[in-house]
Parts: C-alpha cells; structure tokens; sequence
C-alpha cells in the first residue's frame, strides 16, 4: 500500500468480518507489535451516549494546559484519519500508510489461525496503539470504546482515568436487553485499582458500576454525588454553569455545546481531568481549564451548518438521543417551530426514538441513504407516532425540499444516524449553493 486511499480501502475491506467478541485477536497482534498499549499514559471512555463530547472537553482542556493529547474516537465524520488524532489533527497520510503495512503481514497470519481474521475495528485500534506509542507518542491518549466495553478491541489498556458517561439502550443485539446486562458489558472497562467517573442517570446502573468498583479496589465517584453541575445562564447558545466537587470548584463556566446533557459530559470531564491532576501529575491552570472548556466544539453534535436558514445536525441515534435533542431544543430554541429531516439504521425504531416528539407541532420527513445497514424511508415512515410525517427516499432531494421551503420562524433538524449526518455535512459543505431558497 502507497496512499492514504489504498490503506483505507484495505481496512473497509476488513468490514464482513462483523463484530467478534474477545480479546484474543487484539493481544495476539500487538504481542508481535511489541505492546505498544503498555508504553502509553490512557483514558479510557465509555458509555452509549456522551464519550465523544467528554473525549472533546478533555482534549481541549489538556492541550489548553500544554499538554500534547492522543484521541481515539468513532465513527468519523469528516474523514476516516480524523479517528486517530493529535490536537485534533488527523494522522498524516504517510503515518497511516506506514502503520497499515506494519500490521497487514499480522492480519494475513492471525487470519490463517483458529482465531480468524481480526475485525475491522480491531485492525483500526492497532494502527493507533501503534502510532501513538511509537510514531506520535503523545502524553496522554484519550481512547474511547467502540461498542459495550468488556469485550470491546481497547479494553486491552489499564488506563490512569476510566469513564463510564452514561448508559442507555442503544446496540442490545449485541450487549443485551436489559439496563443490567448493558451496564455489566459497559462496566467491562473497570480495571485493578483504576479511579471510574460515572456520568450514569439511573440508579440501578450507578450500583452495579459502583458494585464493580468496589470488587476491583477502585476509587468509584459518581455524578450528582460525589461532583456535580448546576445551571447558571442560557446565553443563546452558550451554557454558564458551575462545576464542583469537594476540593475543586470552578463558577461560571462557559461552554458552547447546547444541551443539558452537554453540562453532564463537561462534568464528567472535569472530574477525570481533576483525578489526572491529583494522581498522575497532570497539571492544569485554572486559566487552561476555562479556556479548554469554552473552546470545545465537537463535530456531528447539535451542530448548526447554516444561519440562515437554521439548520442543525445532531447525532442523535438512540432513545437518550432523541431525548436530549428534544430538552436541547427546548433549552435553546423555544420561540422555533421544527422540521425533521431523518434516516436511521435498520435496527431502530422510530416509534421508540420519536417518543419525546409525538405530541409536537413539528413536521418529519424519513429518507435513506448510502449504508448496507440503512432503513428503507418508508420502514421508518409506517414507525413513526408523529402527527405530520412523509417519506422520500432520495435524501439529497428531501434536504432541498426541505431547506427551500423553510419559513423564517422554523429550523430544520437532520439526525438519526452519525452515519446519515456525516453524508449530509459533507455534501452541504461541498454544495450549499444548491439549497439556496428561490
């Protein structure tokens, strides 16, 4: 392989192999590669809804502080390099290329074992222990769990901080269908003598992950007990809040990221970044904190593209998404009335998501996109509770129709699917002139 594209196309190509569960296939690979995970300074975070935003506000408050910060982070939303970053910036080209071609003779052998060949997630963790341990070595990586935890392709890092952001029910073909089963996978990350932060809402799943601590001899602190966030202001988008725990506080914080849910994820934030600072020398200014905080913008997240018409995309996936979008809206645009523009996997079912919008004044229009796990529009249309609801399954179109025939007083909301969100922005971006109203 001799470019960025050809490296790409030949871990997409690593795609059928699925999900497989264990850690086998990982330790087998980064044994030969020497342990690259042993030689890193890690977070480790997890949780349904949350880690990308939590990962945001830690990185820029690090790197504010001075400190040179890895991420690990899924799926991507601009471009597929964005995954495996250092402040933000993409690995090169010629890093990814390299680091394909040291694991590709792994992948070929392991493939010929009983163990079968690793997954493509599990190739994409590799390159990044890798990298990041002997190309970019960072002072500190902040990786986050691709799906449940115990079994999850990073759970191989006895991490300085691990995060559990929240627990929802999102994937359970594969975690389970239970909130008991879900938060037992989750809590898989909990290692020997490891501090856990829990951003968790529900109390059951704050005592089973606080269980685990206590079985694995780690510090447990828990949001709303043992550190908290309190509302001050809602200055249009911006959220000003206080964050506390018993030996830290910080008043009036100021952070971009509308929601509620988004004070939650500074919070959890601030208490990992706190334990950094206290046990593993990890200094922050209080100057870099504020900064780091007001600075954090996280890509696919209530993330308004346009101004005029207001347009929004949000990530929201999930029954706790959906949640959040719908107090989000109401926290920041209640003078607004909503249109929906939305595509979901196959596995959703938009009578669950669209619970907190089935009384709304509000139009939804489903659609469909490029994805071999993509719903038919109208599978998601026959789902949908709403009141006002129609299909197109051509979303480039629904997206035209929609924006041109957008009022003054409404804006317009595209989610469902990280996935679908990710096909719109770059499309927008590529080509706004075409939505422009006649």
């Amino acid at each position: 392989m001799k470019t960025g594209e050809e490296a790409i196309a030949w871990i997409h190509s690593l795609l059928p192999f699925g999900i497989k569960p264990g850690l086998k296939r990982m330790e087998w690979m980064l044994e030969r590669l020497d342990n690259p995970e042993l030689k890193l300074k890690t977070v480790h975070i997890g949780g349904t809804n949350g880690k990308g935003s939590t990962v945001s506000f830690m990185r820029h408050v690090l790197e504010a502080a001075g400190y040179k910060v890895g991420t690990f982070t899924s799926p991507f939303i601009e471009c597929f390099e964005e995954r495996i970053s250092i402040n933000g910036k993409p690995i090169e080209e010629e890093a990814l290329v390299a680091g394909a071609n040291r694991v590709r003779p792994l992948v070929e052998e392991l493939a010929q074992t009983e163990l079968g060949s690793p997954t493509e997630f599990e190739v994409i963790t590799t390159i990044m222990f890798d990298y990041f341990a002997n190309v970019a070595k960072p002072d500190i990586a902040l990786v986050e769990v691709g799906l449940g935890g115990r079994f999850d392709s990073t759970n191989v890092i006895t991490p300085l901080v691990s995060v559990i952001t929240s627990i929802g029910f999102d994937h359970m073909h594969i975690l389970g269908d239970t909130l008991e089963e879900i938060t037992s996978e989750k809590a898989g990350i909990i290692k020997e003598n490891v501090p856990i932060v829990s951003g968790v809402s529900q109390k059951v799943a704050q005592q089973l992950i606080e269980d685990t601590a206590n079985k694995s001899h780690s510090s447990f602190y828990q949001l709303g007990t043992d550190f908290s966030e309190r509302l001050s202001v809602v200055d249009g988008r911006v959220q000003v809040f206080t964050l506390e725990s018993v030996s830290t506080k910080y008043n009036d914080v100021r952070i971009q990221m509308p929601g509620p849910h988004q004070r939650q994820n500074a919070a959890v934030a601030f208490k990992a970044i706190e334990l950094l600072a206290n046990h593993a020398d990890f200094y922050v200014s209080e100057e870099a904190f504020y900064s780091g905080m007001h600075a954090t913008t996280w890509t696919g997240r209530f993330e308004q593209i346009s101004d005029n018409p207001l347009i929004i995309l949000d990530g929201a996936h999930n029954k706790e998404g959906f949640e959040s979008l719908s107090k989000t809206l109401e926290l920041h645009y209640p003078e607004k009335s909503y249109r929906f523009l939305l595509a979901a996997t196959k596995e959703k079912d938009m009578s669950v998501l669209l619970k907190p919008f089935e009384k709304m004044n509000a139009t939804f229009t489903f659609t469909s996109f490029e994805f071999f796990r993509a719903a038919e529009s109208q599978t998601l249309f026959e789902q949908a509770q709403v009141l006002q609801k129609k299909y197109n399954d051509d979303w480039e179109l629904a997206l035209t129709e929609e924006v041109r025939s957008l009022r003054e007083d409404e804006m317009l909301v595209v989610a469902g699917s990280l996935y679908f969100i990710s096909s719109v922005r770059e499309k927008w971006h590529q080509s706004a002139f075409m939505y422009e109203k006649i």
